[in-house]
């Protein structure tokens, strides 16, 4: 009789406390969609599973080893995911020590997976105390893995443990990539493994809602693509896929998914995972008309782009159910995009475009990243005037990080100028949060402006606050005025004092 209560043991770490530090009270809790998929494809090759959502429950490092011991898998896997897959290196810290609370109890085996270790996976594995690192979407390699570590015999290569990273003897050897599945054999998530009624959405995506507190419970995920074509030079995305290949689900899938998640979950809000939704307006068009025949009353969140969307494409996505949508507008200077490759659009088609989304009932929250290779003070001064003239319902202002797996970080590691030592220096919110610099600016000039312009947007805006007031309520404006009172720690700045702006 086999020794194991389970054979697969999946691990969603607790880390938000390090990662959003003292803003952590206003962040979503997310379901991780990517763990709840792989779960169900192992469970349909006959590998039982099980889910320990760390985040969700707000478990302790050592209380996920008791977990552990208490279901005594042949194999855990650990995933290292964030709230988008660019989020995936300032989960590390949490990966790191959940790893290490597991082994202290036992030699239970231990493989990472996502989007950072898919990048750096003979480094990952040199920093922590795991036996494997699953590089790439890896799903039959889990499957083989959990099979080899049941006693059954599985050849050691890239044909049947592809992506395959291990120690042997005093090397790490390799096996290859992991080959991508077409979506037809992706499994939907296995949601009922996972504790639904711990999921809640951001604080902004329940602006206007008269009981706030009830969507607790009522916030899940959706995938209709996977991937992305563009090749912005600050994002990784493509490092867990390792292709810029872009792939769809059935829109009938993805019907049944929203299906599932309405009548058997009782869901209200929802975010569109992909890391842009609208690509494909054949496609787009069609599920929306699809979701608005549905008449759900569903309050949903995408991401956008300023140069692929059109007035009659909002018009539909408003009839769905899409009432926010997250724009990677970044910078207001043309040049500064167009040396990130991000040269598709200007200033004035981003007014356009703002203009149109707002015309059409949609929200936006929008996006823009300060410290990017060519950005003088200048040029983020025009960024920050670009923001307060937009005035979107809600906003995030990021510092450029050279996450691991993009183009930035690669370039960065061969000029020697990686300063970041630590992966939770890669967090925008934590205290220890350190950009990587630009041409004209320091890491400590550009947080410091980053920090600066998110204060300067907000305080004495009154015409962000009645807009606020007229769209959500006094309520809502009244909690926003609060909320933004708190001015974050950064030990960057504290360490050699401020910065004038």
């Amino acid at each position: 009789m086999s020794v194991y209560k389970t054979d697969l043991l999946l691990i969603h770490p607790n880390d938000q406390k390090a990662v959003y530090g003292d803003t952590i009270r206003y962040t979503a809790c997310e379901p991780p969609y990517w763990c709840a998929i792989v779960a169900q494809y192992c469970l349909d090759k006959g590998v039982s599973v099980r889910i320990v959502d760390a985040e969700a429950e707000n478990i302790s490092f050592d209380q996920v080893a008791d977990k552990v011991r208490e279901y005594a898998p042949a194999l855990t896997g650990i995933f290292v995911t964030g709230t988008n897959l660019s989020a995936s290196t300032q989960k590390m810290q949490g990966a790191d020590a959940t790893c290490k609370a597991i082994k202290e109890i036992g030699d239970y085996p231990v493989f990472l997976w996502g989007l950072h270790p898919s990048a750096l996976p003979e480094r990952t594995l040199m920093e922590n105390d795991a036996d494997y690192i699953v590089a790439g979407e890896g799903f039959e390699t889990i499957v083989n893995l959990t099979r080899f570590h049941k006693g059954k015999e599985v050849m050691f290569s890239t044909e049947s443990l592809g992506g395959l990273c291990y120690r042997k003897a005093d090397k790490i050897e390799r096996f290859g990539t992991s080959k991508l599945l077409d979506t037809t054999q992706m499994p939907m998530p296995a949601w009922d493994l996972l504790p639904m009624k711990k999921y809640m959405p951001h604080n902004w995506h329940i602006m206007g809602e008269d009981r706030p507190e009830d969507a607790k419970g009522r916030y899940a995920v959706v995938s209709t693509s996977i991937g992305c074509p563009f090749n912005c030079s600050y994002c990784a995305i493509s490092a867990l896929f390792g292709t810029k290949k872009l792939r769809f689900w059935d829109i009938d899938r993805v019907m049944d998914e929203f299906d599932r998640l309405v009548n058997v979950y009782n869901v209200k809000y929802i975010k569109i995972l992909d890391e842009c939704f609208v690509l494909k307006k054949a496609y787009v068009s069609e599920l929306c008309d699809k979701l608005a025949e549905k008449k759900y009353d569903l309050n949903i969140w995408a991401y956008a782009r300023v140069d692929t969307v059109d007035q009659a494409i909002l018009e539909k996505l408003r009839k769905a159910g899409i009432r926010w949508l997250a724009y990677g507008i970044e910078s207001a200077d043309d040049d500064v995009l167009s040396e990130v490759s991000k040269a598709q659009y200007d200033a004035d088609r981003t007014r356009t475009v703002m203009q149109w989304t707002k015309d059409a009932g949609i929200h936006i929250l929008a996006n823009f990243m300060f410290g990017l290779p060519d950005d003088t003070k200048e040029s983020m001064e025009k960024t920050l005037r670009l923001c307060r003239e937009i005035n979107p319902q809600w906003i995030n202002f990021y510092v450029t990080m050279p996450y691991p797996g993009s183009r930035d970080y690669f370039a960065a590691v061969k000029n020697g100028n990686i300063k970041n030592d630590r992966w939770i220096e890669y967090a925008q919110y934590s205290y220890e949060c350190r950009p990587a610099g630009g041409k004209y600016l320091t890491p400590k000039e550009i947080l410091a402006f980053r920090d600066y312009a998110f204060n300067a947007f907000f305080e004495g805006n009154d015409q962000y606050f009645d807009m606020i007031r007229r769209k959500f309520g006094q309520q809502y404006a009244d909690n926003i005025r609060e909320m933004t009172k708190n001015k974050l720690r950064r030990k960057l700045l504290e360490d050699e004092g401020g910065v004038s702006i």
